[in-house]
């Protein structure tokens, strides 16, 4: 049986819904947004999952209606929470570069891909040479409304933003 690590925000309650349309073992860590900073702790407690389960695929997984991330678009009212502030911060830089760079569609979900994209770079980073087996990793937007899991939009759909002078 395929084994999947899912790194979710706590705020979706999204583990019934991913053990319900993903029929593999599932394994889920949690924070705010997927906010998480990769600490030395946090890594190495990753890695052990990884190792111990033997998992090939991981999964970053945020709802289209998740609480922060509406908050970090919008009021800010939970800026000051157990330092979402650098999150917050990083939000507001893609729902601006999400204005210049993408035309039509849905701003949010592009929001979304660019934030999972750089989630998505910095891991590879971290669990870079973890073993001899490739470990995938992708990401997952879940809409309520039609109970569905779209992928994010690709690396190459979400490009960067650089001034030349």
């Amino acid at each position: 049986m395929q084994k999947c690590f899912y790194l979710i925000c706590p705020t979706d309650c999204l583990e019934y819904i991913i053990n319900r349309t993903f029929k593999s073992e599932n394994y889920f860590y949690t924070s705010l947004g997927n906010s998480f900073v990769y600490d030395s702790k946090t890594i190495e407690y990753i890695k052990e999952i990884i190792k111990k389960h033997n998992i090939r695929e991981i999964h970053f997984v945020l709802s289209m209606d998740n609480q922060i991330i509406l908050d970090a678009l919008g009021n800010h009212i939970f800026f000051d929470i157990g330092g979402l502030n650098n999150f917050y911060n990083e939000i507001t830089r893609q729902k601006e570069h999400s204005k210049t760079s993408t035309q039509t569609g849905n701003r949010q979900f592009s929001v979304l891909s660019y934030y999972l994209n750089k989630k998505i770079k910095e891991l590879q980073l971290e669990l870079n040479n973890l073993s001899n087996q490739s470990i995938k990793i992708k990401g997952k937007i879940y809409n309520r409304h039609q109970d569905t899991f779209t992928d994010i939009y690709s690396d190459l759909i979400c490009l960067n933003k650089y001034h030349l002078n």
